[in-house]
């Protein structure tokens, strides 16, 4: 995927405190204090520009959310949308998804989803994959016992790696879904950008609940 440059991105981010958290390690283990509530804690690793967590917190407001993404000059689409719906129970991080332990704490998290994650379809890419065992081991240590990644993909060969991934990893796979969309899961279902623009050219979407495994 080729970014364009936004020079003017990270001046935007930090107008808005509010919503964009600059020093994220300082709410280790205290998210609850930043939201203001004891509510659950999900967090969307590569928010993209934020369509799914910003409807995710409209729909469910008894939940926390945080949409994660490394490039400012993505994030800040999610930031416009943030501004527009103005929700209390949304922050936006701009960071790495390999650095989440020094954000968060085992627990932190009660929910990871993992949306149309970029395929790094070369062999010699692999460890880049957001379902890639190191990826898995940091999800892992911030969700608590029996934590669940929620995935969805259009790519028919990243969601093989990554239930094969997964599976390997040792997490038991539920609703394993190839036609989201064709099915009853697709009820409530909420549309990322891409997913979308896949689905209208026909593309499937694939989807899975994957659960570590509790005192493993």
């Amino acid at each position: 995927m080729r970014l364009r440059n936004k020079p003017w991105a990270k001046d935007k981010l930090n107008e808005y405190p509010q919503y964009v958290v600059a020093e994220p390690a300082n709410h280790k283990g205290k998210w609850n204090e930043l939201f203001g509530n004891d509510h659950p804690l999900h967090i969307e690793v590569g928010t993209g520009k934020g369509r799914f967590i910003t409807e995710m917190a409209r729909t469910n407001p008894e939940i926390n959310y945080i949409g994660i993404e490394a490039y400012e000059s993505v994030i800040v689409h999610a930031l416009d949308r943030l501004l527009e719906a103005e929700l209390p129970n949304l922050k936006l991080l701009a960071v790495n998804a390999a650095d989440l332990r020094d954000y968060f704490e085992k627990g932190d998290v009660s929910r990871v989803y993992l949306n149309f994650s970029d395929p790094w379809p070369k062999t010699r890419h692999e460890k880049r994959r957001l379902t890639y065992s190191s990826f898995l081991n940091v999800y892992e240590d911030i969700l608590p016992e029996a934590g669940e990644i929620h995935f969805k993909t259009d790519n028919r060969g990243l969601f093989q790696y990554s239930l094969i991934s997964m599976s390997q990893y040792g997490m038991i796979l539920k609703d394993v879904n190839l036609h989201l969309h064709d099915s009853a899961q697709n009820e409530g279902n909420i549309m990322t950008e891409y997913e979308e623009k896949f689905s209208k050219k026909g593309s499937r979407i694939y989807r899975v609940e994957a659960q570590f495994l509790a005192n493993k």
